[in-house]
Formats: structure tokens, sequence, C-alpha cells
């Protein structure tokens, strides 16, 4: 084992460096923490709310209908987005209701 010997006001400079910065971490952290994963929806949430398959959702996304937030392989939409599209999903899910009849 090795033994290093500091001043005491270099010890004491390092650990108040040491100080601002977990105190602007934790700053960093709670503005971060106000967007919660949880406040996003996966998709399973969002087929279920807009009662369609997984791939209309796929298509949504591919059109840029749908914006979407991609972490490690896991999709993600903001609430306020799927809200948005709600309409245009029920349009159209009214007009193949209306060609299948005209049919």
């Amino acid at each position: 084992m090795e033994i290093v010997s500091i001043e005491r006001k270099t010890f004491e400079e390092l650990v108040a460096k040491f100080d601002r910065f977990v105190s602007r971490m934790d700053t960093i952290c709670h503005r971060r923490g106000e967007k919660r994963m949880s406040e996003w929806m996966d998709n399973q949430d969002v087929c279920r709310m807009l009662n369609i398959s997984p791939r209309t959702l796929q298509t949504l996304r591919d059109n840029g209908t749908l914006a979407y937030s991609q972490i490690n392989h896991k999709t993600y939409y903001r609430p306020e987005d799927v809200q948005r599209i709600v309409s245009i999903v029920e349009d159209k899910r009214k007009e193949a209701r209306f060609k299948d009849r005209t049919i």
C-alpha cells in the first residue's frame, strides 16, 4: 500500500470541488427527474389506447404521423403526441368502414 500526503489546503480545495460537482449533478438529475419515463407510453400502451395493431403503429411511425423515441431498442411515445393523433386514427377507421359498405 502506498501512502500519499497532500497539504490540508489542497485537500480542502479538492473536497470543495467535489462538493460543487455533486451539487451540479443533483441539480441536473432533479431537472431530468421532472420528465419521468413513467409519463411516456410504450407500444402496448399506444396500441391499447388507439385500439390498433402493432403493425398499424409501425406504419404511423414510418410515415411520420406519430413521433417516438427509442432507448435500447424499446420505443416510447409522449402521451400528448398520441392524443394528437386519436382523431386521425378515428378518421381512417371511419373511411375504412365507409369503403367496406360501398363495395
